[in-house]
């Protein structure tokens, strides 16, 4: 069963965002808008980790942060604030936060966060994901395509990982943009097909058949070419 995550934050737009992403990604969610109301719902269902906004209402995340673990509480904590001071930072790490995210931040590195702390919390084996003769280990984040090798870049391996874990499944452009690069990248940016060449590239370089598709009109499918293909 995946974890179960707490994200503090008074933005809604943000909130919504993460939930939806970490939702996405198979943890149980819950939001809370203040300190108060963040430390009820840890009463009520104690959480695997906590997203922490520094600024909150009334309380902050300082002190939230503080009144855990004064109670006993080392459940990982992600400290995520706008204020990139190194004293907020010295701060939040000394009253027991263990990871410090400065907004606006991309959820492929708030979620690469999530999951470095919940495995010091439950370590488990890595995996390796895998589709016809392609083969991804989220551990090394080496990929290979039968016995091939391929080395990724960061932003190769989170895009290649997302498509391993929805085979056959259609992932539109904005869902994929959200994924890897984050709900604040710019629509108009052609950054997305730019590293899907890069990936075809590298995963086809052998003269090894097509698994990364386009689907006009609607975005890219990991699949095996079947007769109704058309290239790209």
């Amino acid at each position: 069963m995946k974890a179960h995550i707490l994200v503090v934050d008074d933005e809604r737009r943000i909130t919504e965002t993460w939930r939806r992403a970490l939702a996405y990604e198979g943890y149980s969610v819950d939001v809370a808008r203040t300190g108060p109301e963040a430390l009820q719902k840890a009463l009520e269902r104690p959480p695997d980790l906590y997203i922490l906004d520094l600024m909150l209402p009334g309380m902050t995340g300082f002190e939230i942060c503080e009144r855990l673990r004064h109670s006993g509480d080392q459940t990982p904590i992600l400290m995520v604030t706008a204020r990139d001071a190194v004293t907020d930072r010295v701060k939040g790490l000394d009253l027991g936060a263990d990871d410090y995210l400065v907004k606006p931040a991309q959820l492929a590195e708030l979620l690469a966060r999530v999951r470095a702390l919940l495995r010091r919390r439950n370590p488990e084996q890595n995996e390796v994901l895998r589709f016809t003769d392609l083969e991804l280990d989220t551990g090394t984040r080496m990929a290979h395509r039968g016995q091939r090798e391929i080395e990724l870049s960061t932003t190769e391996y989170e895009l290649l990982q997302l498509f391993l874990r929805r085979p056959r499944q259609v992932l539109t452009r904005d869902i994929i943009m959200e994924r890897v690069w984050g709900y604040d990248f710019g629509g108009e940016s052609n950054v997305l097909e730019v590293y899907v060449g890069y990936l075809r590239s590298k995963l086809e370089s052998g003269g090894e058949p097509r698994l990364l598709h386009t689907v006009r009109g609607a975005g890219y499918v990991l699949r095996e070419k079947s007769e109704s293909d058309q290239k790209g």
